[in-house]
């Protein structure tokens, strides 16, 4: 059984996004064109449908159509906990904050592990943490 896959409708901002997300995780970012998939529902060079492909994380996503709601989270989080080594989860805390901002900082909690929470510059909101709180 494979784990459940966001998929994030972005307001015309799929192409940097996934570029962007790609970057943050190391993963191949692939991109098609609504033009590609001959669709009329909005501009040619909109995404129509993109993802990340072999990294760590998964995340598809597309530029909203006129008729669609782009992304808003509220009381949801992508959470990446344990996912990767330290170093790697705190470097992903760093990236994804630039240009957002930290709801919670990565930080040491009182039972030893760590964890923060980022709400990235495209709106979606990040849990990061790991076992054991070291040099957070």
């Amino acid at each position: 059984m494979s784990a459940p896959t966001p998929y994030v409708l972005f307001p015309g901002t799929a192409r940097d996004a996934l570029t962007f997300y790609g970057a943050v995780f190391g993963c191949s970012v692939q991109l098609h064109t609504y033009a590609e998939f001959q669709r009329t529902d909005g501009p040619g060079e909109a995404i129509a449908h993109g993802y990340l492909g072999e990294g760590p994380v998964n995340i598809y996503g597309a530029d909203a159509t006129a008729a669609e709601a782009s992304v808003r989270v509220e009381g949801m989080m992508l959470a990446l906990l344990g996912t990767a080594d330290p170093a790697r989860l705190r470097s992903w805390f760093t990236q994804l904050s630039v240009g957002g901002r930290v709801v919670d900082p990565l930080q040491t909690r009182p039972w030893g592990d760590s964890d923060g929470q980022v709400i990235d510059r495209y709106g979606v909101h990040w849990l990061i943490g790991f076992e054991g709180g070291g040099d957070v």
